[in-house]
């Protein structure tokens, strides 16, 4: 066998071992999403489902529906998974937070694995608790309302017991995709759970085109603008701002390295989804809270809260735009210090044409990044309130939220470039291995 053939038998093993590993990491992602689905099929032991449907017919449109959007029709059933990831989210947000404000969760920051898993084994805990507490909460709801069969202090425990642990089980299984499948597990659950009411969503909306209640133009109409707004999400997700760097010339010993110039690329939205999904987190809670215990004695007050927070109302609409420019402006300095980009740039020797090395290419960046998130966070604010103003135009309603489109979209779009990563990756990690034994065999 000639040389060559060696060469590409060699690469033909390498892209076999790389295909088998990223086929038993996609498998397992889709095995994964299989039983998140089957788990929001089996509901909390003790309800009548003939009351839930009552109860859900009642409030279409309302804080249920996009419970039940977010949960992947874990609410419209009541099953085990119908707290989600929201707990978990909540539970992200705040340790967020607390490492913004506090020394000590600063610290764990800079500690590398070590302290990721301090940060990971605290937001576990405190995801255990806001678990209990949203699920005591709800199990109090169900049985106020008479959606159980028995209303008695038994179904309260196991209702409690059974959400509280559907809701770690997802954390789990999500830690578990980002472990061991293609992606970040959590937000594929979420990807999973949107998508699994599209087509509903759409055969709805042609049915009531049939049926005359929505106009054919105006359906061809939202159709044409739900496309332009995923090419439009895509272009501006594959979009940066690329700052000019340049390196110096080196001499190591006798060898001498000449100047080199490359790139720092910067995401237009570097936050991507979290912003949207943090500020539905924030907003549902409150109106969940709001809509659970305004059902009690004395405390109807509650109820007109929560139907003030329902989606489609001006005060939810400030609220989300408000909590979604907040996030952004949160989650990308949290993510993207400047003053270290700009410190390894001087360690390394880089510095951006025009701009002093240290402090003033820091500031430049920052001020870079700042341009860079308001656009970002206004085109996060207009893709997921662009449905509540075509409800508002067309005078009709509109089951596809920009919050699901846009989640939907980035979700996918990370995805296949994790696939392309992994690929590449094993195919990197082959050709260093030959390269090894070929220089093996020649000192030998």
């Amino acid at each position: 066998m000639t040389r060559n053939q060696n060469d590409m038998a060699n690469q033909l093993a390498g892209n076999q071992a790389g295909g088998a590993e990223l086929r038993s990491r996609l498998l397992f992602v889709l095995f994964a999403l299989i039983v998140y689905r089957v788990g929001t099929h089996i509901p909390v032991p003790g309800i009548d489902p003939s009351q839930l449907q009552a109860l859900f017919n009642q409030n279409q449109g309302g804080i249920l529906e996009l419970f039940n959007m977010f949960s992947g029709g874990a609410w419209e059933r009541m099953s085990i998974l119908a707290l989600g990831v929201i707990p978990y989210i909540t539970a992200s947000i705040i340790m967020n937070l607390l490492t913004m404000m506090y020394p000590q969760f600063q610290q764990w920051r800079k500690e590398g694995d070590a302290g990721r898993r301090k940060i990971t084994k605290a937001t576990r805990y405190l995801t255990l608790g806001i678990a209990l507490v949203q699920g005591t909460s709800l199990a109090v709801t169900l049985a106020n309302q008479g959606l159980a069969f028995d209303s008695g202090s038994i179904f309260l425990f196991i209702a409690t017991l059974t959400l509280v642990t559907g809701s770690i089980f997802m954390m789990w299984l999500g830690e578990q995709i980002t472990e061991r499948g293609v992606g970040n597990g959590i937000s594929l659950l979420i990807f999973a759970g949107i998508v699994s009411g599209f087509p509903a969503a759409i055969g709805q909306m042609f049915e009531s085109a049939r049926q005359g209640n929505l106009n054919i133009i105006v359906l061809l109409a939202m159709a044409a603008i739900a496309v332009g707004l995923v090419w439009f999400v895509v272009r501006v997700e594959r979009g940066q701002r690329r700052i000019t760097v340049n390196y110096a010339k080196k001499q190591q010993g006798r060898r001498v390295f000449q100047a080199q110039s490359s790139h720092l690329p910067l995401k237009i939205n570097m936050a991507g989804v979290i912003p949207a999904i943090f500020a539905s987190s924030l907003l549902l809670a409150p109106a969940s809270m709001a809509s659970w215990f305004g059902s009690n004695p004395g405390m109807d007050w509650l109820q007109q809260v929560s139907l003030v927070l329902s989606p489609g109302q001006p005060l939810y609409i400030m609220m989300f735009a408000a909590g979604i420019i907040f996030f952004s402006f949160f989650y990308t300095a949290i993510m993207f210090d400047p003053k270290d980009v700009a410190d390894n740039l001087k360690r390394q020797g880089a510095y951006v044409p025009g701009i002093r090395p240290g402090q003033q290419t820091s500031k430049y960046i920052d001020d870079v990044i700042t341009r860079l998130t308001v656009f970002g966070a206004l085109y996060v604010t207009l893709v997921c309130l662009l449905p509540e103003f075509m409800v508002v135009f067309f005078d009709t309603s509109f089951q596809l939220g920009g919050t699901a489109v846009l989640i939907v979209v980035v979700v996918a779009m990370d995805f296949m470039s994790q696939v392309q990563s992994h690929l590449m990756s094993s195919q990197y990690a082959k050709l260093m291995e030959k390269s090894n034994l070929q220089n093996y065999g020649r000192r030998r």
